[in-house]
């Protein structure tokens, strides 16, 4: 039934369970891997978001179905909306490439927030991607171009009173803030959170901190709860920032970061997590449709080895790579999603045919997605001041 190979599954989950009795690691620039979420709440004092979520206004797929799971201090943030106070959101990407369904999730968790009444900030991180990736500036502008266009395709709203996009290299508030937070952080401090790494790195996370806090500067009408939605994998910057946060509390008033965690997706080839040196475990939004159809009916599920099988004992829709992606992006309705985990296990859908209802889903809004996209190019190089 399923089209990878079973030796690279069994692999990938051998790995998992020698890393069982490991201390889970939270890598920001490497290869971050959850063998178990509940974990993170005891290791990192990550608090669980599920019992937020009855006070949620209007709450989202990856809210209502556990994907965002996890928290820092959102208590504060849901005390603003429910006040109808000023709060703001903040997060970003890293423009080394196409939009990806990582980062789609990031952009509809800020767009919520936006709706919700926050202030919203996207950071186009091109200093990490030197940093960390070495793109040069003049590729990466070009990339964020496209990046800023999936973006306004989506829904975020580019009015200055209510979103502000920006690039690292060229935001100077930001780059003044990292230089100020340097004067509180220490070396070991950073290899205490980030390990041994190179200073350019140390330094994109200082010039990080300062994407977190500038929504609190007085040019953006002062401190606020401020919320910042992202992988888990991230968290150690929200560490980070919310100590230099405390530190300058007495200078700038800043309120101390809070944070919503989601879920890494699987690729779709069955590895632990999506990778851009495996092109068939994920796919981008800026892909050819048949390529798109290809990876998915090609992606690892969790069905019997022959059709009598799946129709006697049923599928595993926690192992199947396209049930998930359906529940994590793509199927908005929640009773939509139940009944194909009921019909799985029942040995009522194949995987065949799940891939086939798939694929029409996910096509359909990649086609309208990329039809939008496009009007919006144009407007995307107006925010970001780049010229054809």
């Amino acid at each position: 039934m399923s089209s990878v190979k079973p030796t690279r599954i069994l692999e990938a989950f051998r790995k998992l369970s020698e890393a069982s009795g490991k201390k889970t690691m939270l890598d920001p620039w490497g290869t971050t891997v959850i063998e178990d979420y509940d974990r993170l709440y005891e290791e990192f004092g990550i608090q669980p978001f599920k019992p937020l979520l009855p006070k949620m206004p209007n709450p989202n797929l990856v809210m209502r179905r556990g994907v965002i799971f996890g928290h820092r201090d959102f208590e504060r943030v849901l005390g603003a909306m429910k006040r109808k106070e000023p709060f703001a959101v903040m997060s970003g990407i890293k423009p080394t490439g196409e939009f990806h369904l990582g980062t789609l999730m990031t952009a509809r968790e800020i767009i919520y927030f936006q709706r919700q009444g926050a202030t919203a900030f996207y950071c186009i991180a091109d200093v990490e991607a030197y940093e960390d990736n070495k793109i040069p500036f003049e590729r990466s502008e070009k990339i964020a171009v496209g990046n800023v266009a999936d973006l306004l395709a989506l829904g975020f709203d580019p009015d200055p009173k209510r979103g502000c996009v920006y690039r690292q290299y060229t935001e100077q508030r930001v780059r003044d803030l990292s230089i100020i937070f340097g004067r509180g952080a220490t070396l070991a401090t950073m290899k205490a959170i980030y390990g041994e790494r190179n200073i350019g790195l140390y330094m994109s996370a200082l010039i990080q901190a300062g994407d977190i806090l500038m929504p609190q500067l007085q040019d953006f009408g002062g401190p606020k709860p401020t919320v910042v939605p992202v992988g888990v994998d991230q968290d150690a910057h929200l560490r980070f920032t919310r100590d230099l946060a405390g530190k300058f509390r007495r200078k700038y008033g800043f309120v101390p970061p809070s944070s919503t965690y989601h879920k890494i997706m699987r690729g779709l080839d069955g590895s632990p997590k999506m990778s851009k040196r495996e092109p068939m475990s994920y796919f981008t939004l800026t892909e050819r449709p048949e390529t798109i159809a290809k990876k998915i009916s090609n992606a690892f599920t969790g069905g019997r080895p022959t059709i009598a099988e799946q129709r006697k004992l049923g599928g595993i829709p926690e192992a199947c790579c396209i049930y998930e992606i359906c529940m994590f992006q793509f199927v908005e309705n929640d009773s939509d999603m139940i009944k194909v985990y009921h019909d799985c296990k029942s040995g009522k859908l194949l995987c065949g045919e799940h891939k086939d209802q798939a694929t029409e889903i996910i096509l359909n809004f990649v086609k309208d997605h990329q039809r939008k996209r496009r009007q919006y190019i144009g407007k995307a190089r107006e925010i970001l001041q780049v010229s054809k």
